[in-house]
């Protein structure tokens, strides 16, 4: 049976399931665009009034789904942490040894972040805009539990890592995760060095300094798929 005899072939949607539908339609349009405005004006910036000329909705619209500006921001972050983390745990379910999943974690996280999934793009936006000096103070908390339950994959595969004795493992997280956020300021899609390269050199280079020197020497896990 092709796609449109099945349809014709399907029983009429209730008024009510229909109703959940449009619902559901116009819940996931305010979100994104939404994320689209804090992406663009940072959330300090941006009203409720800037969200609603981006939807067509009106305010009082937007307020009865979310009472506050923050409200909004929360939901828009989760959904941002819901989708980046997806694209990693997927990245990094393959099989391979530890620098090789940290080398595709890298990669997935850099092209979020670097908006090459243009759906995903203002959600990974305002995830790593959107700092925690940002944060509305009645959710400060739950966006840095979001914020930190992201990290937490990275924390897995730095665990994970044979390292020379004495590194700090935290502090090589957050230097790691810092520089990876800062690509998007400088990385262009017609560049010299596609995302793939980039997050291979910062793996490389890892290797080099902090990977075990055996390994290190032979190119361990560089160079995987």
């Amino acid at each position: 049976m092709t796609a449109r005899a099945a349809l014709a072939a399907a029983p009429p949607a209730s008024p009510h399931a229909t109703a959940r539908t449009q619902a559901r339609n116009r819940h996931t349009a305010l979100l994104e665009a939404a994320a689209h405005v804090f992406r663009r004006h940072g959330y300090a910036l941006t009203t409720m009034r800037d969200i609603a000329a981006a939807t067509g909705m009106t305010a009082g619209s937007i307020y009865y789904h979310y009472p506050s500006k923050g409200d909004l921001l929360l939901a828009v972050y989760a959904e941002g942490v819901r989708r980046v983390g997806e694209a990693f745990d997927a990245a990094v379910a393959k099989p391979g040894d530890a620098w090789t999943r940290l080398r595709r974690g890298v990669t997935a996280h850099l092209r979020m972040m670097a908006g090459l999934a243009p759906g995903d793009a203002p959600f990974a936006g305002v995830f790593v805009q959107v700092q925690p000096h940002d944060f509305p103070p009645e959710h400060h908390d739950e966006l840095i539990a979001l914020r930190n339950g992201y990290e937490a994959k990275f924390r897995a595969l730095i665990d994970a890592l044979p390292l020379r004795r004495g590194v700090d493992r935290t502090l090589l997280r957050l230097q790691l995760i810092g520089a990876l956020n800062h690509v998007p300021t400088w990385y262009r899609a017609d560049g010299a060095r596609s995302l793939e390269v980039i997050a291979a050199a910062a793996v490389r280079n890892l290797l080099a300094g902090v990977g075990p020197r055996v390994a290190a020497h032979r190119g361990y896990g560089a160079r995987r798929a």
